[in-house]
């Protein structure tokens, strides 16, 4: 299967407690690319590109996030025709 893009978008406290980093971390077991960033409304949005079992794992991982996340809402938007980034970063 041809792999995908999807974004998520997070709420929560996501800021601050490691979540990004801890994305990235799980993003890369998984050989996932995209980002992860924080918005200045306090969510972090994350572009997750890979295989669709990947991509479907983070996703679930997501709303657990790290230690001391307390995530309250995910939203997910699958993108057609997206480009993949070659690598996952952080902003």
């Amino acid at each position: 299967m041809a792999d995908c893009c999807v974004r998520a978008y997070v709420t929560g406290k996501v800021q601050g407690v490691w979540y990004r980093r801890a994305t990235q971390e799980q993003a890369l077991m998984r050989g996932l690319t995209g980002y992860a960033k924080n918005l200045p409304d306090g969510r972090v949005e994350v572009l997750m590109c890979g295989p669709p079992s990947a991509v479907s794992e983070l996703g679930q991982w997501l709303w657990q996030g790290p230690e001391n996340a307390q995530v309250t809402h995910v939203t997910f938007e699958t993108l057609g025709d997206h480009h993949a980034p070659d690598h996952f970063s952080t902003y």
